[in-house]
């Protein structure tokens, strides 16, 4: 069932320590660790997680500390962020939070990053920043890659960042693609649910690419939702907690942790949750590995991408596992 195309193409993981009903936040850090182990075992190429601040549905607000975790619970899958937002700290800080773990996990780290910052006005305020800050971001950017290269005009050295390599990575949303590519970094861009968007996004990120010294030339990674099972109708059900999370969020203004399928579906929801929410099950490549692997062909040639970051998450962890596994069986066949 696995291609050519597909068994060439790296695929990785963005777990964005979900919370769920009725759980304690602190399991969903502790599943993030237990998912990258079998991310690991799986022949998945990176396993990232991501920065949140005050959203009741995300546990994970320290990256580099949950990237330390990660990192210290697995031995081979590549470890980093997706990502740290950077407009939300200061250039030196996170190279040195980044040059410890390049210290205690060399070869083995990226160091992805976005420019967001907090989800709403009352976390911006608490974080000190405000939405203007996120303008900053291609000077930060270069601020921060100029610690791990002594270019500081301060006189201060960025340490144990200075002189080591952690590649970075930028998550592409709007302005992203441009500043990616003069910066001559690989990009993230998603989401798969939106392709036109995605292709002009990746078009033009090619055509604006210059060569740096941390890429010879542009490295495209597509993320989106990827969910794999039995039959279509079981695919789809692992979207559900998540549609309803982004139906519940976009109606009420604040992200919830995740409810179980059956829950949501027994709901009566408002004329407009139930837009939001068939609107956020469209799009995303979900079905049986035959259904996923015709999907993954197609857009991996729309988009001539050398990677997928999976970022599928579900209240459902049994499922959410099986996916991952039918998944590794459509690009590592044999492992």
């Amino acid at each position: 069932m696995s291609s050519t195309l597909i068994s060439r193409t790296r695929f990785s993981v963005l777990d964005r320590s979900r919370t769920r009903e009725g759980r304690p936040p602190t399991e969903a850090l502790r599943d993030t660790v237990a998912l990258a182990r079998e991310a690991e075992a799986l022949g998945y190429h990176r396993f990232w997680v991501s920065e949140h601040h005050g959203v009741p549905g995300v546990a994970g607000s320290a990256p580099t500390v949950l990237a330390a975790a990660v990192a210290a619970a697995t031995r081979t899958i590549r470890v980093g962020t997706g990502g740290v937002m950077l407009p939300n700290h200061r250039p030196l800080v996170v190279a040195e939070q980044f040059g410890v773990l390049e210290a205690l996990f060399p070869g083995r780290i990226d160091m992805g990053l976005g420019r967001s910052v907090g989800f709403t006005d009352g976390v911006r305020k608490a974080l000190g920043r405000d939405k203007g800050d996120a303008e900053d971001f291609a000077a930060q950017l270069g601020e921060l890659l100029d610690w791990f290269t002594g270019g500081s005009p301060t006189g201060v050295r960025a340490r144990p960042a200075e002189g080591l390599t952690v590649p970075p990575f930028v998550l592409a949303l709007g302005e992203g693609a441009r500043i990616a590519a003069r910066a001559g970094l690989p990009m993230v861009i998603g989401d798969l649910r939106d392709r036109e968007k995605m292709l002009r996004g990746i078009d033009r990120y090619r055509s604006l690419f210059r060569p740096s010294r941390w890429s010879a030339e542009p490295y495209v990674v597509i993320s989106g939702t990827v969910a794999v099972a039995g039959t279509e109708a079981e695919a789809r059900r692992l979207l559900v907690p998540e549609a309803w999370s982004l139906a519940y969020s976009r109606t009420r203004g604040t992200f919830p942790p995740l409810a179980p399928a059956e829950s949501v579906e027994a709901r009566t929801m408002t004329a407009k949750e139930r837009d939001v929410y068939e609107s956020a099950l469209a799009g995303h490549l979900a079905g049986t590995p035959e259904q996923v692997a015709h999907e993954l062909e197609t857009v991996l040639k729309e988009t001539g991408a050398e990677e997928v970051l999976v970022t599928t998450s579900t209240y459902d962890r049994t499922g959410l596992l099986d996916s991952f596994r039918r998944l590794a069986a459509l690009f590592a066949p044999g492992r």
